[in-house]
């Protein structure tokens, strides 16, 4: 490995040997390091940006939301539409629980991400590429450009476009739980996509007409434990560039939702689901719901194993321009927001507005 201790330090050398292991971060573990890559080291500044209070919040405060109240219907759909409302415009994440996903199909869906990520170097290095073209992809998500830091995960990804992929394409180690898991987070996003469409004042349609969350992209994360966690991130400060989003995590913790400018921890509720608004549900709300900031913390436990479901428009939609939802804007509550393309939006993010955590304020009607 390149030294990082010394003033000849080569980024593109290292990022490119870690590459061609083809191991990801859990090989750098594998090898028994003690300490971490330069690649992956982020500057005192980075966590210094929203320091925690001298007592961290605390993720109870996190809106949880008992979707056990849609089965009685009437009155209790209008509460749990209301609690949405208020969550999504207040904190743009929170919890689910009582949802439609079993908890048995959940915790399968965990244990094979973590057998996928276990399997023998050979039989995952068949996976790994960076080829964004690719509907399955294993690595660990490298930088790209000259000194950006990367983050201590992995990640084995798949993309359903129009909900399909096909099954031969899933690693064997874990296709059973995939298929199943995303059968019920299809129907789980139809549900949401009604409650925040009435969330909004719409009729409960609105947002599945327009196919906005019609593909999803699921990211199977799986976090080594850390030889120098106060070093590094998990996953750094961001906010999500897609509609929506649903978490799935394990019992180790990690993630931190930026709220009232102090980091609030998260803690994992088995069988609960997070949910969190993303920067183009913010553009169609007309910022009546925020896609804020998150981040996981690396630490010196684990793995911590994560489900995450990134729901993206259906191919048909991609050709078509998002702006704010017509309804939504009046003279009182003017368009805050230009029209812009899914795939423009997204190439933007990546190419010109790296190290940003949203490339939303360039989207913004500059006369406001």
């Amino acid at each position: 490995m390149v030294s990082s201790s010394n003033g000849d330090y080569d980024w593109a050398k290292e990022v490119k040997e870690i590459d061609e292991t083809k191991a990801g971060v859990k090989g750098l573990v594998d090898t028994g390091i003690t300490n971490i890559p330069k690649i992956f080291v982020h500057p005192k500044t980075s966590f210094e940006t929203h320091p925690p209070p001298p007592t961290p919040a605390h993720g109870s405060d996190l809106p949880t939301i008992d979707f056990q109240g849609l089965r009685s219907g009437g009155e209790g759909r209008r509460v749990v539409v209301e609690e949405i409302r208020k969550a999504a415009q207040e904190w743009g994440f929170f919890r689910i629980v009582n949802h439609s996903i079993p908890v048995e199909t959940m915790d399968a869906m965990l244990a094979a991400v973590k057998r996928f990520h276990e399997l023998p170097h050979h039989e995952k290095a068949a996976f790994y590429t960076t080829d964004q073209r690719r509907s399955v992809k294993f690595n660990s998500n490298l930088p790209e450009r000259e000194n950006e830091l990367g983050c201590w995960r992995d990640i084995l990804s798949f993309l359903f476009y129009d909900d399909q992929l096909e099954p031969e394409e899933i690693p064997s180690a874990c296709r059973e739980q995939v298929q199943e898991y995303v059968k019920h987070v299809i129907q789980l996003r139809e549900v949401m996509a009604e409650l925040l469409s009435e969330a909004l004042g719409l009729r409960s349609d609105y947002l599945s007409s327009m196919e906005c969350m019609k593909s999803e992209a699921l990211a199977c994360l799986y976090y080594p434990k850390c030889p120098e966690p106060h070093k590094t991130f998990g996953n750094k400060s961001h906010s999500d560039t897609t509609f929506l989003t649903l978490l799935m995590q394990d019992t180790i913790g990690g993630l931190q939702i930026l709220h009232d400018a102090q980091w609030v921890d998260v803690p994992p509720v088995r069988g609960a689901l997070i949910a969190n608004v993303g920067d183009l549900l913010q553009i169609i709300s007309n910022d009546k719901f925020i896609s804020v900031e998150h981040r996981v913390v690396a630490q010196a436990v684990g793995p911590r194993i994560s489900v995450a479901s990134f729901f993206t428009p259906s191919r048909k939609a991609m050709a078509k321009a998002f702006g704010p939802i017509k309804e939504l804007v009046s003279e009182e509550s003017p368009a805050v927001y230009r029209e812009v393309m899914f795939g423009e939006y997204i190439e933007f993010y990546k190419t010109k507005f790296q190290g940003s955590t949203s490339a939303l304020p360039h989207f913004k009607i500059q006369s406001l």
